[in-house]
């Protein structure tokens, strides 16, 4: 045994992802098998044969390109397993790394040896076959397969009276706080904008430089921030290269055991990447409840705890990647983090440029980051993930220095819950301040629907919306935060 090692101690031996081209001629292959072919590659990472075998735990990852009662037995399946146990989350960009997490406090507390997490996407070919009205033939199972265990919280991630004003979606959200972002640092909309494009530029280049991005190319800031026809205006102020990027096909597996398996496996030391500690929370479930629309109490709390866990501070982080579906998301755990922005903050290039595969992005990032650390021996990074609206978090810290104290996991629900919040006013009419607004634009780019986060006279929030082309076009041209407005009992919002 190495010296000084909990045999049980959690330990990542391999990690495995690919980009299927289909776009370039690939062979369209369904979910699960994009997944097998992940672990295979994440068991040849360790340098192993017959390991994915030996699995006693099949643990995947919600995905939307198909859905499967019991994907976990599938992948068994393809890879020659038999797992006692089989695992699927609920839906959420943050269960990646939550399924993490749980394993390693799993096979720390000797409730699993080896297990196999996995993820993957077939949008690209999905949308197709439903566009075309074809059959991909993929696999059906009866009626009534579940796994052994269902992971995560399936409550609707947006209240009744957010879906009532029209605001209930990733690309009606995220710009509202990138606009909260700018007011509350006081930037003018053209310096904000150029800041925001400029961070993306940054992520452009890491992707320019990752083999399994799916856009490999480096943009400069007015390539992101400038509407053109390949490059419309989606959410105002953000045009589709600030969107992640869903029309991909990617898999990425890893392969989680014990320091003891590891061991009797034989697996060369040089392949040990220790997570170190892990943390979970999730911000006041309704948009309308936050404090503001520009922070997130649950990564500050969690972030903060997993790092005191690891023993480690923001300034020994060597890698770090941030969930990356709009950049109000990295602004945000930036922020809360104590992250430089101007430091790398993405080791894929972000789910714009690398490819954002719906809830399975972050196990490409950590995929990623255990190559970099184990090409830097000692250094630590960090890994967040995020799902819903900067609602559910979970962040882990890794390196190839075994933890001291073994993995250290805690949940910060009760910590984040005490945080400020406000009232719903869903159905409050009359005077009320613009705290937020966005601009959705339709697929030719021309303006199609304003949304507004208002603030009532009491401090109250409530939403609504314009169909108003001069007012639109007045929400683009200048700063809307702070105004005086109207909400009518239908919901629409007008300027005063």
């Amino acid at each position: 045994m190495a010296a000084g090692l909990d045999p049980r101690t959690p330990v990542l031996i391999g990690a495995g992802q690919l980009a299927h081209r289909v776009d370039r001629g690939a062979e369209t292959l369904e979910p699960v098998d994009l997944m097998a072919e992940a672990l295979r590659r994440a068991e040849t990472d360790a340098g192993l044969s017959g390991v994915l075998a030996r699995a006693d735990s099949v643990r995947v990852v919600c995905q939307l390109s198909w859905r499967y009662g019991d994907p976990g037995v599938l992948v068994g399946e393809r890879v020659g397993a038999a797992p006692r146990q089989t695992v699927y989350t609920v839906m959420g960009g943050n269960y990646v790394q939550s399924v993490v997490n749980l394993t390693a406090a799993d096979i720390q507390a000797g409730r699993a040896d080896i297990v196999l997490v996995t993820g993957a996407e077939a949008w690209r070919s999905r949308t197709s076959s439903r566009a075309a009205g074809s059959d991909l033939g993929w696999t059906r199972q009866p009626d009534g397969t579940t796994p052994t265990l269902t992971l995560g919280d399936d409550t609707p991630l947006s209240a009744p009276g957010e879906i009532n004003r029209g605001v209930f979606m990733p690309v009606h959200v995220y710009p509202m706080l990138e606009i909260a972002l700018r007011a509350k640092a006081g930037r003018s909309p053209e310096e904000h904008r150029h800041r925001a494009a400029a961070l993306w530029s940054r992520f452009s280049e890491v992707a320019a430089a990752n083999p399994h991005a799916w856009i490999q190319q480096a943009f400069t800031p007015e390539e992101i921030a400038t509407p053109t026809p390949d490059n419309r205006m989606i959410g105002y102020p953000y045009t589709k290269r600030m969107n992640s990027n869903n029309m991909v096909e990617q898999g990425a597996g890893l392969i989680v055991c014990s320091v003891a398996a590891a061991e009797s496996l034989g697996v060369a030391r040089d392949r040990w990447l220790f997570p170190q500690s892990g943390a979970d929370a999730h911000d006041h479930w309704f948009l309308s409840n936050r404090a503001d629309l520009c922070s997130s109490p649950a990564i500050r709390l969690a972030g903060g705890r997993a790092l005191e866990l690891a023993g480690v501070g923001v300034d020994d982080l060597t890698y770090v990647d941030l969930y990356s579906c709009f950049p109000s998301a990295v602004q945000i755990a930036a922020a809360e983090l104590g992250l430089d922005i101007e430091r790398p903050l993405t080791v894929t290039g972000g789910m714009s440029f690398a490819g954002g595969p719906w809830n399975n992005y972050p196990m490409h990032a950590i995929a990623t980051m255990a190559r970099l650390l184990r090409d830097d021996p000692g250094t630590f990074g960090l890994c967040s993930a995020n799902g819903g609206y900067t609602t559910k978090h979970a962040l882990a810290i890794y390196s190839t220095t075994p933890p001291t104290a073994g993995f250290r996991h805690e949940d910060l629900q009760p910590a984040v819950d005490a945080t400020p919040s406000r009232a719903a006013a869903d159905d409050h009419t009359g005077a009320a301040t613009v705290e937020s607004y966005t601009v959705m634009h339709d697929r030719a780019g021309e303006p199609e629907t304003g949304l507004f986060a208002l603030l009532t006279p009491d401090g109250a929030r409530c939403w609504g919306s314009t169909p108003d082309r001069p007012t639109m076009d007045e929400l683009i041209a200048t700063e809307a935060v702070g105004r005086p407005a109207d909400i009518d009992a239908e919901g629409h919002v007008h300027l005063t």
